[in-house]
Parts: structure tokens; C-alpha cells; sequence
């Protein structure tokens, strides 16, 4: 006979007395005690996706058969489970994933439809629309690592919208200097971080989503410091300017310093060097 019991002091049972079961019980005499389950899920602990048909008695698992028949939905399935518990960045995030985010969600607050939600919530909750095509072969934590994030997000902006993103929200824009700077969409609002000297002639502050959003202008020194930080340009050059030209002539004397900004050439170099 079976006894378990709990000594005096102790939290946890232990048993004193058992006798070995025939597992074979389950399949004949037993088999109405056991709870049969197709199970596919994460597993956290081998950081690996399982397909398997566990065989239960209570919540004891007596035997698991792996799965050799899963179909693309039920993958699909589990693993965006899986993406919804840990967050979206159990994948692979790179810079350029989050500045394309914030470009599409600036036009959609700035120009409204077509424009979609990317936001991290509105991604979560569509990824069987946009991810799921990509978790077909995904069986261990790295291979959700390694899908290709750009080509998912490029079914969400179909033909012409992501012509449009690069029209209305570039992700660089060229300065006087003739460089091409890239922008921060994820500062709002969107940053331009520029040395000063490459913005000589430019009276009108540059601006995306069509005009009505000025970018944010930080002008740099030839140490790459912010000397100022401005939306309005022309008021810089009228104002501000004069004390910075003060004040860096000095520290910089091998970069120009002109008395008039707005008409002198735009340059990446030193008073002593000339290039494009």
C-alpha cells in the first residue's frame, strides 16, 4: 500500500511506501485516467520551439511523442505567442528598423491615411498579417533573431507608399555642402545634426511630411559639438551667429568664419582644402 506523509518540522510530503506501476496500465485497464494533448509552444529553457503529444495523468507527463506533422498556421501561431509575451525585441533591431518606424509614424500623424500604425502595439497585434510568413522556419531562439525584419516590414508599405516614404520623409537630405546627412526620425522632432560651416547659404530651415514638419537643426563645431540648436535658420544667421563667429573664430581658425553666411560656399573643409 501507498503512504505518504510529512514529518514534524518539514513543509514538503514524502512518500514512505510505493510499489511500481506498469505504464502499460495506461493503454488498457487505465487508459480512461489519461489526458492526451498536442502541445506546441516556446520552451524557455532550451530557447527552442516544440511540437509534441504528451500523454497525462493528472499533471504527471508519462510520455511525449514528438510531432512530425505541424502545419505553417500552428507554427505561426506559437511563435507570435511567444513574440507577444517577450516583446518585440526578442528580434533583431537594428537602427535603421527603428528610423524606418518613426518615418512612417510621423507621416501618419502629420498626413493621416494611407499611412499605417506601426507603433509596437500595432505591430504586436498584426503579426499573423506581416511576420507570420517568416517564423515558417524559425525552431530555435536565433533563427527569430536572424529574420529579416526589412523585408517584413516592406509588405506593410505596398507599392507606391514606400516610393512616398523616401519622397516625403528621406531618410538622409543633402545640405549646401553637397553631403548627404542623415536624419533622426526618432527624436521629435526629427534631428539634423550638421557642422555648421555645410550650411552656409541655406536661409530656409529643410523640412519633411510635406512641409509641415521643420527639422530640428543642430549645427555643429568642427569638434562635432552642438553650437546651436534651432528651426529657424534664418533667424540664426541674423542673430546667434555673430556670437558664435566671436567665439569659435579663435578656437577654429583653420575653418571659415565669414562675416556673411548666407553668401558664402558651403564646405565640409578647412579654409586650406577644397574637395566635393
Amino acid at each position: 500500500m501507498a503512504e505518504v506523509g510529512r514529518l514534524a518540522g518539514r513543509g514538503d510530503d514524502r512518500i514512505f511506501a510505493a510499489a511500481e506501476l506498469d505504464a502499460r496500465l495506461f493503454e488498457d485497464e487505465l487508459k480512461e485516467v489519461v489526458r492526451e494533448e498536442k502541445v506546441l509552444e516556446w520552451d524557455d529553457g532550451q530557447e527552442r520551439f516544440v511540437a509534441e503529444r504528451r500523454y497525462q495523468v493528472g499533471s504527471i507527463i508519462w510520455r511525449r511523442e514528438p510531432l512530425t506533422q505541424v502545419t505553417a498556421e500552428e507554427r505561426q501561431q506559437a511563435l507570435a505567442q511567444l513574440i507577444r509575451r517577450k516583446g518585440l525585441e526578442v528580434l533583431r533591431w537594428e537602427d535603421h528598423h527603428r528610423q524606418w518606424q518613426a518615418r512612417v509614424e510621423l507621416l501618419r500623424q502629420h498626413l493621416g491615411d494611407p499611412w499605417p500604425d506601426v507603433s509596437d502595439a500595432s505591430l504586436l497585434n498584426g503579426l499573423e498579417t506581416w511576420l507570420a510568413p517568416y517564423l515558417n522556419e524559425v525552431r530555435r531562439l536565433d533563427d527569430l533573431r536572424r529574420l529579416d525584419l526589412t523585408a517584413a516590414f516592406a509588405t506593410l508599405l505596398p507599392w507606391p507608399l514606400s516610393q512616398k516614404l523616401d519622397e516625403q520623409a528621406p531618410s538622409h537630405i543633402q545640405v549646401p555642402s553637397g553631403s548627404r546627412i542623415a536624419i533622426d526620425y526618432c527624436q521629435n522632432p526629427p534631428v539634423l545634426a550638421v557642422k555648421l560651416q555645410e550650411m552656409f547659404g541655406c536661409q530656409t530651415t529643410p523640412t519633411v511630411a510635406q512641409g509641415k514638419v521643420p527639422l530640428l537643426i543642430h549645427l555643429l563645431s568642427p569638434a562635432q559639438r552642438p553650437l546651436q540648436v534651432t528651426q529657424d535658420l534664418a533667424g540664426f544667421w541674423r542673430t546667434s551667429y555673430h556670437d558664435v563667429k566671436k567665439d569659435m573664430k579663435g578656437r577654429y581658425p583653420k575653418h571659415p568664419w565669414p562675416d556673411d553666411p548666407l553668401q558664402a560656399t558651403a564646405t565640409r573643409f578647412t579654409k586650406n582644402r577644397s574637395g566635393s
